[in-house]
Order: C-alpha cells, then sequence, then structure tokens
C-alpha cells in the first residue's frame, strides 16, 4: 500500500498524497464549491477531478515537478520561468469568472485591513517597528485602481507543475476569481526575485514594478502572524520577513 504523505495540514484544510492521488479534506464546502468551478473554467491544464465526496476532493497527480518553494532554490530553468509567464498570461486574459476571489478585495478593505495588522505587528513586537513601516510605504502602490481579471488567487511556486520547459498544470485554485492580475505575478515571484524578469518575458507586457515590489510588502506583512499561529517558519531563510528586509 502506498504511504500517506502530508502534503500541508493546517486548522483550515489539508492536503494528503496517496500514490497518484491527493486528497483535499476541506470543512468550508463553499470553498471547494469554489476549486472545482474555477479549474473547469481556467484555460491552464488543472488536476483532474477523479471524486468527490464533501469534505474531500480527490484530484489526479499532475506530470512533472513545481518550479521550488518559497525560501528555497528554484528547480526550473529560465525557459520554465518564462512558460509560467506565458500561462499565467493565458489565465488573467480569460473570460472572467463568477465570483470575486482573494485578489479581488477593494482598496479600501485592503488598506483597513493592512493598517489594524501593521499596528499589530507593531504593538506584539514579532517584527520591528521601522521594518514594518518601513514596508507599510512601500505596500502603499498596491493601493490603486486595478483591472478585473482572471486571478489564481495564492499563486506559490509550489503550485505550478512543470516538465522541461513547459507547465503541466497549476493547483490549489479555492482562492481564484476576479482579481487584481500583479497581485498573482507578485505572488509567483515572491522570495525569487531573481526570476522575475523571466516571468514578465514570458507574460509579455509592460508591467509596473513599483506595484509588484509593493505587492511583496504587502502579502508578507499580512501573512506574517497568520503564519507563525499556524505553525510554519516566516523567518526561515528567504521566506516573508526575508522580503521584508529586502524590501526596506
Amino acid at each position: 500500500m502506498d504511504e500517506v504523505e502530508v502534503v500541508v495540514a493546517h486548522s483550515e484544510r489539508a492536503t494528503l498524497r496517496v500514490g497518484d492521488v491527493f486528497l483535499k479534506v476541506d470543512a468550508d464546502q463553499a470553498r471547494m464549491d469554489v476549486e472545482v468551478e474555477v479549474m473547469s473554467l481556467a484555460p491552464v491544464p488543472t488536476p483532474k477531478v477523479l471524486w468527490r465526496r464533501p469534505p474531500v476532493l480527490a484530484l489526479a497527480a499532475l506530470e512533472g515537478t513545481t518550479l521550488g518553494r518559497l525560501g528555497g532554490p528554484s528547480t526550473g530553468s529560465s525557459a520554465a520561468w518564462a512558460a509560467a509567464g506565458a500561462a499565467i498570461r493565458k489565465l488573467h486574459e480569460a473570460p472572467l469568472p463568477p465570483l470575486p476571489g482573494r485578489a479581488g478585495q477593494s482598496t479600501a478593505a485592503l488598506a483597513a485591513k493592512l493598517d489594524a495588522e501593521c499596528e499589530l505587528l507593531g504593538t506584539n513586537g514579532l517584527l520591528p517597528a521601522d521594518l514594518v513601516t518601513r514596508n507599510r510605504r512601500v505596500a502603499e502602490a498596491a493601493l490603486r485602481p486595478w483591472t478585473p481579471a482572471f486571478t489564481h488567487g495564492d499563486l506559490q511556486i509550489a503550485h505550478v507543475f512543470v516538465d522541461g520547459d513547459e507547465v503541466t498544470g497549476i493547483i490549489d485554485w479555492s482562492e481564484a476569481g476576479r482579481g487584481d492580475a500583479l497581485y498573482d505575478l507578485a505572488t509567483f515571484t515572491l522570495g525569487h526575485e531573481e526570476h522575475l524578469a523571466d516571468v514578465l518575458a514570458g507574460y509579455g507586457t509592460d508591467i509596473d514594478l513599483d506595484v509588484i515590489h509593493a505587492w511583496w510588502s504587502l502579502r508578507s506583512l499580512l501573512s506574517v502572524r497568520w503564519l507563525v499561529a499556524h505553525g510554519f517558519d516566516p523567518f526561515a531563510p528567504g521566506c516573508e520577513v526575508d522580503v521584508l528586509r529586502s524590501r526596506a
């Protein structure tokens, strides 16, 4: 019998791998509904749905390997990163899905959330006050009007699979929906700034780099306390706190 591998697990959901099958366990039925619906609409390769028995969704494994992970080295070539950029552009140009996504928060709501999070980070001493202040200033550039696009909403490099220089699939669509395209690009290149030029070469259109940098700061500021509370380490080399230090 195949061993059970815990891919990721926290209080909100868990993903297990058994052989060539991924089992996603999520108590939030609406979030699972989003994942299944959006995968059927996305114009890029996605995992095949094998079966669904709430709260479990079974997906077929994808060919290839991921481009890497936050805090670790990239395993992909420049051409693979460019191919990922082209796939992301194809997604962003697709007809809009019928639901808002994680990347679709209003500017006002996001600013309020950022202000509250920065205040908490300062008062609990989790991060140096000057580091929070400087990154809060950098993050301002992300708080601007944007045109809605079909976004993934959690486009970490660990969610993109490649075989050679070809994208074989993108996983974890539960945060997808209408949103800011630059949020996806920033999430994908977070902690791997050295490949930003490759991604944008594949994406094929001019991008405001200040907004990408702003999203790096904003996403990291909003993530640190959640990650600590759920057993992850944003202070590990190359992870969120290092991203904040690089922006400051």
